[in-house]
């Protein structure tokens, strides 16, 4: 029969004072003395299982079957034992991959109860062959964070409402927990009017080698946002002007460029819908139309080999001499969910060739 530790049932005698009462309930008329929870160097159950025979335990009958299944009265102690030892470790789940997460929304309050209820768990998941941990620790119990690491957990990743810690259990494998993400992802907005003017902004924050610089809009792209939605939404932000996502023109790959991630930057060609510039005020100092001509040869974009090519792109694809690339709405039998794949189509019918849109 599974036996229960001293710091187990110390444990549970602090934090779960309420399941004795429990205990008690089936055993009805029956006293049961506390040197049954925690007495040292005495045993209150005794069982022969050779030789099965009743006995009894302060006036009680006890009957031990010959599979170690302890009855008081009836009811199964084994069960009992069990139930104990399962409110010694914390709620998890198992994953797809052999792993376990942690049901964050359980968690003791209590460092020290948390403490025991862990080394149980990374013990019982050590026996049951699980390989990887996923520890969430909500920011209202950051005090947690530290007795994970002392235990052998790492940091994964952080939001601003949690930190993600896990902890790979095989010594004698190499952890195959994916890392955090690698890179943040921007768009840029190539918008053109139908004078040849790009829009273009002089942001209030910058280095002092882009001070004075006309550039497009640029930004990041939020959570769960398409590249093209992005690039319409920062245009907007930025300038007060409404668009048209056509396509992706170019992007670029870069690496160690904000705490040491890489970075995918996608320049999209977009289509006026409205021209009247109002500018974000906490960002943008100014905005306006600018002649491409005249984009073009600011030293610092005409001095910049890449974004010379970027602008030859642009320019070449005004001319049907180029075509980028366009989102299209498929789902996938992997997830069964809707994604964008971008790509082009160039087919002998031209109404079906997203390279023969006009951008003003």
């Amino acid at each position: 029969m599974d036996s229960v530790s001293l710091s187990e049932a110390t444990v549970m005698r602090r934090t779960h004072l309420g399941f004795m009462h429990s205990f008690r309930q089936p055993f009805s008329g029956v006293t049961i003395s506390p040197r049954f929870c925690h007495t040292k160097g005495s045993r209150a159950i005794s069982s022969n299982v050779s030789n099965t025979k009743s006995q009894y335990v302060y006036g009680e009958s006890l009957a031990a079957t010959a599979d170690s299944d302890y009855k008081m009265n009836g009811v199964s102690l084994k069960n009992r034992i069990s139930s104990v030892k399962e409110r010694l470790l914390l709620d998890a789940f198992d994953d797809e991959y052999g792993g376990v997460v942690v049901d964050h929304g359980k968690l003791p309050s209590n460092p020290t109860v948390f403490t025991s209820m862990l080394r149980n768990s990374l013990s019982d998941w050590r026996r049951k062959g699980k390989k990887g941990v996923w520890l969430k620790l909500p920011v209202e119990q950051s005090e947690l964070v530290p007795v994970a690491v002392k235990e052998g957990f790492e940091y994964h990743h952080a939001e601003k409402g949690y930190v993600m810690l896990t902890y790979w259990i095989p010594e004698e494998e190499p952890c195959m927990l994916p890392g955090n993400a690698s890179h943040q992802v921007g768009v840029g907005g190539f918008v053109l009017n139908q004078y040849k003017e790009v829009l273009v902004v002089q942001e209030k924050y910058c280095t002092s080698s882009n001070t004075g610089l006309w550039k497009l809009p640029t930004g990041f792209i939020n959570e769960s946002e398409e590249i093209f939605s992005g690039a319409v939404r920062e245009v907007k932000e930025e300038t007060g002007v409404d668009t048209d996502f056509l396509e992706v023109i170019a992007f670029r790959h870069a690496h160690n460029v904000a705490f040491e991630k890489s970075d995918l930057f996608f320049i999209c060609m977009l289509k006026p819908l409205s021209y009247k510039i109002i500018i974000d005020n906490l960002e943008i100092k100014a905005a306006k139309w600018m002649p491409l001509v005249e984009f073009v040869e600011q030293p610092m974009i005409k001095g910049d080999k890449m974004f010379k090519r970027v602008i030859e792109i642009c320019e070449a694809r005004l001319r049907h001499r180029y075509c980028g690339l366009s989102p299209h709405r498929l789902v996938s039998t992997f997830d069964g969910r809707p994604s964008s794949l971008y790509y082009n189509v160039v087919d002998d019918d031209p109404s079906d060739s997203n390279c023969t849109a006009e951008f003003y």
